[in-house]
């Protein structure tokens, strides 16, 4: 199995002097912004309907 991914960029200012922060896993903090925001994988989704209909 391989390591988490880790995000590349911050997602409000696009900087990518980003490193992880705070107690929890998945909590990330921009060193250009200071802004603090956690990543969180929630799954895989199925398509819609409108995307099975167009097939």
């Amino acid at each position: 199995m391989s390591e988490r991914a880790a995000p590349f960029y911050c997602p409000y200012c696009g900087d990518e002097d980003i490193r992880p922060d705070g107690e929890h896993h998945g909590q990330w903090r921009c060193g250009a912004c200071t802004r603090v925001w956690t990543l969180k994988y929630v799954g895989l989704g199925r398509p819609s309907l409108d995307q099975e209909v167009a097939r």
